[in-house]
C-alpha cells in the first residue's frame, strides 16, 4: 500500500473516530450535567458514561476501526473495550471530574477537560491494543 493511500486512510479513520468520540461526549455530558444534581456525580458519571460508551463502541467496532461482526477475534476486542473502559471512563474520568470539581471546576467544563485528555488517550489505546486485531489491510473484515 502506498505511504499516501495509508496516509489518507488514517486521516478518514481519525475524522470517524472524532464523530463517534463527539457522540459519546454529547450523550455522556448531557446525562452528567442533568443527573448530577439528582443522584451526585459518581452516579451521573457512571450513568451518563454507561450511553456514551455503548454508542461509542458500536460505531468503533463497526464503522471507525471495521471490525468483525461475529467471531472469536471480535469477542475478544469487546473485553478488551469493556476491560479499558472500565479502568478510564468509569475510574479515571470520575477521578478527574471529582479533581476538577474538588478545586472548584464543575462537571459542565470539567467533562470538557476530561474529554481532550481522553481524545487522544483514547484514540492510542484503541490502535495498539483494543481494535488491534482489526486487519485493515482488507478494510477490517
Amino acid at each position: 500500500m502506498k505511504k499516501q493511500t495509508k496516509f489518507k486512510k488514517l486521516l478518514v479513520q481519525i475524522a470517524k473516530y472524532a464523530v463517534s468520540g463527539g457522540a459519546w461526549f454529547w450523550s455522556g455530558y448531557i446525562l452528567i450535567v442533568i443527573l448530577d444534581n439528582y443522584v451526585g456525580l459518581f452516579w451521573a458519571n457512571a450513568i451518563g458514561n454507561a450511553v456514551g460508551i455503548t454508542i461509542n463502541y458500536i460505531l468503533n467496532r463497526f464503522w471507525v476501526f471495521n471490525g468483525h461482526k461475529n467471531d472469536k477475534k471480535g469477542r475478544k476486542t469487546t473485553w478488551r473495550y469493556i476491560i479499558y473502559t472500565i479502568i478510564n471512563s468509569f475510574l479515571l474520568n470520575y477521578l478527574i471530574l471529582y479533581a476538577l470539581k474538588n478545586i472548584g471546576i464543575q462537571p459542565e467544563i470539567g467533562q470538557f477537560i476530561a474529554a481532550a485528555f481522553f481524545t487522544v488517550w483514547n484514540f492510542i489505546w484503541y490502535k495498539i491494543w483494543v481494535f488491534k486485531d482489526v486487519d485493515y489491510s482488507k478494510g477490517g473484515k
